[in-house]
């Protein structure tokens, strides 16, 4: 039985690092995707491969780059010949007052969010109908559902679209590969970091758990939709907010 491959875009920090390291664990042979994190990157694959005894790629690629997204797979092919697992991950917030808000910050999240989910999985996907197996897990935000900040208003946009592509991938590429979406809410990430205190106080009062989600909780929970527990489950979308009422 071949060793299986799990492609995480955006994965050299946040959630995709957690969730690349929770593959690591279990076997899996897994490919890094980053931007411009080299260092972060490199480190990552070197501790992957020495602490779980798999094999590692780290591949520069921006995902609104059609031609570099291709490059990448190409590299993955030649590596190892299959992908079973595509996460996508990478995914960018644009904070800034509504009235400030410009066609271009739309551009760019709507791009890095949305379309680039859609290209990867297509890419990915046609190798998966080949192979007539694979899981996909995208990653949405609960500010795709019912969480709204008119200061991420595109953000919020983009992970409602998000949810719709998953439903429309899960019809698409029916009966052979899984798609289904996680919708995290407030996470400990380097996106949320530099949130003003009295903010994060404020929304972990919402949270029925008191307290922001860690990386790894959201990861533990990919790794269980692409798992064989999971086989029947599709086109679903998971909220993790340790309960939230705003």
């Amino acid at each position: 039985m071949e060793e299986k491959v799990v492609l995480v875009t955006g994965s050299s920090r946040g959630i995709g690092k957690a969730t690349l390291i929770e593959f690591a664990k279990k076997g899996y042979n897994v490919v890094i995707n980053y931007k411009e994190s080299y260092k972060e990157a490199e480190e990552l694959k070197k501790f992957v491969k020495k602490s779980f005894h798999v094999q590692a790629l780290a591949i520069k690629a921006d995902v609104t780059d059609e031609k570099e997204l291709k490059d990448m797979i190409k590299q993955i092919m030649d590596q190892f010949g299959r992908i079973d697992v595509l996460v996508n991950n990478a995914g960018i917030a644009i904070d800034k007052e509504f009235e400030d808000r410009t066609i271009d910050d739309w551009k760019n999240t709507l791009n890095t969010n949305l379309i680039a989910t859609f290209m990867v999985s297509k890419l990915v996907g046609t190798i998966m109908l080949k192979q007539k197996s694979g899981k996909m897990i995208n990653v949405s935000s609960t500010n795709g559902i019912n969480t709204f900040f008119p200061t991420s208003i595109d953000y919020d946009a983009s992970k409602a679209g998000i949810i719709n592509l998953t439903h429309n991938l899960a019809y698409y590429f029916r009966p052979y590969i899984n798609v289904n979406c996680v919708a995290p809410g407030w996470v400990n990430t380097d996106m949320n970091k530099n949130l003003p205190k009295d903010f994060i106080e404020e929304e972990t009062e919402k949270i029925y758990k008191k307290r922001f989600a860690e990386p790894e909780e959201v990861a533990r929970i990919i790794c269980y939709l692409a798992s064989e527990e999971a086989d029947f489950i599709n086109d679903e979308v998971i909220k993790i907010d340790g309960g939230y009422k705003s």
